[in-house]
């Protein structure tokens, strides 16, 4: 009788176990029904489904906005150079190892038909101002830009600065979208930024990466009067030949450099690219816009960078900062006071490392304008102003227009074709207008036409301007040329 009374226990607990597990399982999948249908009102769809609802990604990794604020201000540029250009002008230039895309391949075929290279630009202004690297228009005979919205225009070439590497161009259109400009100063390493431009002619091309470093001198403009301005924004962004002249831009879609430089041995990028910090490229397109020159400042100093070993030899007590090894004489530098042994570690209370970093924050200035320099004298800190002087050892800004340069008193424009072709010259700087001044106290007489200084050819005025500049020494120079009656004449001049 007990084993039966068990059986049945054991089946009635059975069936209440049931009974309680059927109801728990429906109580819970109620509770449940509502977040299956919020999930599914949230409308969850496979991947490729063009409803997907826009991503969110974490906050400073969402390069979509940058990117469609910049693009439609980044422009195609074709420029066609000449066949007699193309076998004068680029054949020994320093680009050519890191842009031979660009280029063209070397050797007789380059010389014998024009080449046609492309780059990108970058709008600065709704009236039609583009910015670009000079190598990308170095010696065109004809540019053509072609706007992300596929309109051409034909471009005019309003000047180049060879220095730091920049041009600026004109087309003659209103109301385009332009690039706004960053504060290059105020950008980090490790920021996030974006290049955008025309690689291998794949248009408007978005590549990302980060600040990989600062103030970078990679010896590419090697300009022969030792002025060029090396302080690139070193990135990870993948740039190629084509980016050349295009935006590097910072996540609010403001420019904060112009891609110029890859480091390659191969030609294409290989895993760094260099390009002119904004601070730069905003002076020296604004000085080529109202001057058609630019206007540069300098300190008048030779400078080096601080190492351990300077360190050690000159007991300087630091390890960082830029050591003055000369200062020139009547220059900025030797009126504020600046003395050889000097260690310079801030320019206008920007701090300075190393000589790039200098070389920059002094050509965003203007010839005339006042500096703060911060330097460290005896293990002291000290701070004296300097007036900058231009090139030619003054405070004067040199204008230039339709061809012309304004140099202490005498006016020279390039030599006509007229000119060469009666003279039998290949380029020259002839004076056309002479007034008070060095020009006239050496004697020199309008319709001279300046052909070489001192070893150097002198082609045009641009070339006067930068041959003139590495006298600022106080040595003289040996003027050659010719007037338009066949004389050729020598003038040893003063500077």
């Amino acid at each position: 009788m007990s084993v039966r009374k068990n059986f049945i226990g054991m089946i009635a607990a059975s069936i209440l176990g049931g009974a309680v597990a059927i109801g728990g399982y429906e109580l819970i999948r109620e509770e449940a029904l509502p977040q299956e249908n919020a999930q599914s009102e949230q409308g969850v769809q496979f991947s490729n489904y063009n409803t997907m609802p826009k991503a969110t990604a974490p906050v400073g990794m969402n390069f979509v906005e940058a990117a469609q604020v910049v693009t439609p201000g980044v422009v195609h540029i074709r420029s066609t150079v000449g066949a007699s250009t193309a076998s004068n002008g680029r054949s020994g230039d320093p680009f050519e190892q890191y842009f031979r895309e660009f280029f063209g391949a070397p050797g007789q075929g380059y010389q014998q038909r024009p080449s046609v290279g492309t780059g990108s630009g970058v709008i600065m202004s709704p009236d039609g101002y583009i910015a670009t690297n000079n190598h990308v228009v170095e010696n065109a005979d004809d540019i053509e830009i072609l706007l992300n919205d596929n309109r051409t225009y034909k471009a005019e070439l309003i000047g180049t600065d060879p220095t730091t590497d920049l041009a600026l161009l004109k087309i003659e259109e209103k109301g385009l979208p332009f690039v706004r400009f960053g504060d290059s100063d105020n950008i980090q390493v490790g920021e996030w930024v974006l290049a955008v431009g025309n690689p291998f002619e794949f248009r408007s091309t978005v590549t990302a990466g980060i600040i990989s470093a600062k103030g970078r001198n990679i010896n590419i403009l090697r300009n022969r009067n030792r002025l060029q301005i090396e302080s690139f924004l070193q990135t990870d962004a993948a740039v190629n030949p084509g980016n050349s002249g295009g935006a590097l831009v910072n996540l609010n879609g403001e420019l904060v450099g112009i891609n110029t430089a890859i480091a390659t041995p191969t030609g294409s990028y290989a895993g760094y690219s260099f390009a002119v910090p904004a601070n730069l490229v905003k002076k020296v397109i604004g000085d080529i816009k109202e001057f058609g020159v630019v206007q540069r400042a300098l300190l008048g100093i030779n400078i080096q960078d601080v190492n351990a070993k300077l360190s050690e030899e000159e007991n300087l007590g630091v390890l960082q900062g830029v050591y003055v090894s000369g200062v020139n004489a009547n220059s900025g530098a030797s009126e504020a006071g600046i003395k050889e042994g000097d260690v310079i570690i801030a320019i206008n209370d920007r701090r300075v490392n190393k000589t790039s970093e200098l070389q920059e924050k002094v050509a965003l200035n203007r010839p005339g304008d006042q500096i703060k320099v911060t330097l460290l004298r005896d293990g002291k800190e000290k701070t004296v102003t300097a007036t900058l002087q231009n090139t030619l050892g003054t405070t004067a800004t040199v204008a230039a227009t339709n061809n012309s340069v304004i140099i202490q008193g005498a006016t020279f424009e390039d030599a006509s074709d007229e000119d060469m072709t009666k003279l039998g010259i290949k380029g020259g700087a002839k004076l056309v207008v002479l007034e008070s001044g060095i020009w006239k106290d050496a004697g020199i007489k309008e319709g001279f036409i300046i052909t070489r200084i001192d070893r150097g050819a002198v082609a045009n005025v641009e070339d006067l301007s930068r041959a003139l500049s590495q006298t600022n020494d106080g040595s003289g120079v040996l003027i050659e040329g010719i007037y338009s009656n066949g004389q050729k004449a020598y003038y040893g001049m003063g500077w």
